[in-house]
């Protein structure tokens, strides 16, 4: 079910460029040099985001001026609306999807222009009505990370947004934790199934834990979305950066999700090409434990199991029991 048929990796530059148009195209060459499906960014006019009084969250308190208010954060490292046409063009050149989440209708309006090939709905938006009635009615593959939510929360929300006309096969749900960084005890992965198993959708996880561990596990899990942020230096002044992953990580995380993906096959318990080479090694069969003349019995005494697996196979044990042989046979000979 649904319009993704791989792991889907997002790497989250986010904000944590900066504001800097050169970091910019700098972490969209490191996301498609580690395989990432799409690189993303956080769209905003930060005076339409949120009023000039409102608090940071404590992480933000942690990782930039003390002084400042949110709204003086968010100014001074969010692009301008025009950026966003270079952007997506550069990421086209590289042929990585650009993705981006709009966090006021004014973004939205401009990233609906900019043709993206999905809609992404970040935590903080899941309670905001119009604004998904708004991606409801865009007719574009959704996918909505959770953070912060129950359950009761999450099922409204899809519940607009296929009623604003999206198809729920085109929505994909993430379980997410807005804390970063997200303490391991607080993580709850196997909300993830309850999401799936009780609202019938294409589940994901959005990261926020330090570490690759948690998103690989995700995806043994199901999950057929992982979206973690990175940065070029976790050092970096900045709300995001010391929840982020550096280029390596991310390369390291994006190597791991693939090969647990491959490993993860299509269920039926076989025997896989490269181990057949193995049965008739690894296996045994009937031999003689002692020498037998033909026309003597076989019995418990004068059989035994031993390597290879290439003659009858011990499962036949109860068949040959009893039976003459037809021919002389010397200790170890394979029993025919």
């Amino acid at each position: 079910m649904g319009f993704i048929k791989n792991v889907f990796i997002i790497a989250e530059i986010g904000v944590n460029h900066n504001g800097s148009m050169k970091k910019v195209m700098e972490m969209i060459r490191v996301a498609k040099d580690v395989g990432a499906d799409a690189a993303k960014f956080q769209t905003a006019v930060p005076e339409l985001v949120m009023i000039k009084d409102a608090e940071k969250a404590d992480y933000q308190h942690k990782n930039t001026e003390k002084n400042e208010s949110q709204l003086e954060m968010i100014k001074k490292i969010h692009l301008p609306l025009n950026a966003y046409k270079k952007i997506k063009v550069e990421c086209e050149k590289l042929d990585i999807e650009f993705m981006s989440t709009a966090f006021d209708n004014v973004s939205l309006e401009t990233l609906k222009k900019l043709n993206l090939k999905r809609n992404k709905i970040p935590s903080g938006e899941i309670t905001n009505l119009p604004y998904l009635r708004h991606i409801g009615k865009m007719g574009k593959p959704i996918i909505m990370s959770t953070g912060m939510s129950t359950l009761d929360e999450v099922h409204n929300a899809l519940n607009i947004l296929i009623e604003s006309g999206a198809e729920k096969e085109q929505i994909t749900i993430l379980h997410c934790n807005t804390e970063y960084p997200t303490p391991m005890k607080d993580v709850n992965l196997k909300a993830m199934l309850t999401i799936k198993d009780e609202l019938g959708v294409n589940i994901g996880y959005s990261d926020h834990t330090l570490g690759i561990e948690v998103p690989i596990a995700a995806v043994a899990m199901g999950a057929t979305v992982i979206e973690k942020h990175f940065t070029l230096d976790r050092n970096m002044p900045g709300p995001d950066h010391a929840a982020s992953l550096e280029p390596e990580e991310l390369e390291a995380m994006v190597t791991a999700i693939r090969n647990v993906e491959k490993a993860m096959g299509g269920g039926e318990k076989k025997p896989s090409s490269s181990e057949t080479k193995n049965i008739a090694i690894a296996r045994k069969s009937i031999v003689a434990k002692t020498s037998i003349k033909k026309g003597e019995l076989f019995t418990e005494e004068n059989l035994t199991i031993k390597r290879p697996g290439t003659g009858i196979s011990p499962m036949g044990w109860d068949t040959v029991i009893g039976k003459a042989a037809s021919s002389d046979y010397e200790m170890d000979d394979l029993i025919r």
